[in-house]
């Protein structure tokens, strides 16, 4: 599982430090390429030089030591990897990363890096369970950093407890473990065929006004992202947007409610899942004015007529597509939601109150309740937009799945 992975391996400052060695050692024999980041309390106890040896790459220790001057080395090591492993985990780095510091090579490289996370805590038992450190292990975890908890027995220190540097052998094991459940993961839809809606439609006045709103296209985009990894064949049908969409997947850029509609509508039977993401203006000018209107007295009397609800139509001629879609709510968030996925006949209902601080349109987190036909699936924490994605897909192929077999 592990040929051809890389493999960032940070070290610090614990007299673990030692088991680094056999844990390169082991990971370069099983294939992955292993690039290592020591802090310099970690070159106390084991020196660069073995460490060098045995990943049979240059080892990293000082932000200012660059080696390539065509590259930043922490933010290169950052993109490069597949998997970042800390072992050992000190109190010391944990509480780093909890409070996004960035002070040596290593704390900067974990800023910068989008790869996922896993430390393996190596402490005194007293350290271990103080309640600081446990505090920052639960907030990592929740950020979706992996543990690897330590084992227990004899430390260093002369007193018996939790917090040994667990075993080479079993830490190998833990990251071969991961990988195949990424692996597994990657596929969860293959070969499935995802639309998905991003952004506010637009709906125009006149040449140069329009009536809009305020969302960003964000949630959509991370959807589009996940969909990709999990093997998908993604088309984005992306209205008004405060962000770039994903670089290389099929993108449709529509204005209107109509226009959307069109869109999807094209694509329609011939998809599998359909994920209505977009905030579509429920309403529009009776009248598109062709020039620019003149401002003329107090006030102005603007005629709307409603536009067709996309949802609500496909949810109608719903055959065998998988129909999800999203209620951005200020209040009554549940009344509401199940009210639009049982007028909509949507599979799932994706909710969140607009109103709360990290759920609202235009940031990178989101807080969601997940509802189908029954009622409440899952309430999500706040996470970032692509965890939400993650659980929201996986939930979503858990769901296929059920009704293929």
């Amino acid at each position: 599982m592990l040929t051809g992975k890389k493999i960032l391996l940070g070290v610090t400052g614990g007299i673990a430090a030692f088991k680094a060695a056999a844990l390169c050692s082991q990971l370069v024999k099983k294939g992955a390429e292993v690039q290592v980041i020591m802090t310099k309390s970690a070159t106390e106890f084991i020196t660069p030089l073995t460490m060098q040896a045995l990943s049979k790459n240059p080892v990293y220790h000082d932000t200012f030591d660059e080696k390539n001057p065509r590259t930043i080395a922490h933010i290169n090591l950052a993109d490069w990897a597949d998997l970042v492993l800390i072992a050992p985990a000190t109190a010391n780095i944990i509480g780093k990363m909890t409070a996004g510091l960035a002070d040596d090579m290593l704390s900067t490289t974990l800023l910068a890096t989008e790869a996922p996370i896993m430390l393996a805590p190596a402490m005194n038992v007293h350290m271990y369970a103080h309640p600081a450190v446990m505090r920052n292990m639960s907030e990592l975890v929740s950020r979706g950093v992996m543990m690897i908890e330590p084992g227990e027995g004899l430390l260093a220190c002369g007193y018996t407890g939790k917090g040994r540097l667990e075993e080479p052998e079993t830490i190998i094991q833990v990251v071969e473990r991961y990988f195949n459940n990424e692996q597994k993961r990657h596929q969860l839809l293959d070969g499935k065929k995802v639309v998905i809606t991003a952004g506010g439609t637009i709906e125009r006045l006149d040449p140069v006004r329009f009536i809009s709103n305020d969302s960003s296209g964000k949630m959509g985009f991370a959807l589009a992202r996940v969909a990709r990894q999990l093997g998908a064949e993604v088309t984005l049908v992306v209205a008004n947007t405060q962000v770039a969409p994903p670089a290389g997947i099929k993108v449709i850029s529509v204005e209107s409610a109509q226009q959307m509609y069109e869109a999807v509508l094209g694509l329609w039977s011939t998809t599998d899942i359909v994920i209505k993401a977009a905030a579509v203006a429920d309403y529009r000018p009776k009248v598109i004015n062709p020039t620019k209107i003149k401002k003329q007295g107090q006030t102005m009397t603007l005629e709307l007529v409603k536009n067709i609800d996309i949802l609500e139509t496909l949810g109608s001629q719903k055959t065998s597509q998988f129909l999800i879609g999203f209620a951005a709510e200020t209040n009554d968030l549940e009344h509401y939601a199940m009210d639009k996925l049982r007028r909509k006949n949507c599979d799932l209902l994706i909710a969140n109150d607009v109103s709360v601080s990290g759920a609202g349109f235009g940031t990178d987190t989101n807080i969601v309740h997940i509802y189908d036909a029954q009622g409440l699936v899952t309430a999500l924490p706040l996470l970032s937009k692509d965890e939400v994605a993650m659980q929201i897909l996986e939930l979503t192929a858990q769901r296929l799945g059920g009704a293929n077999q």
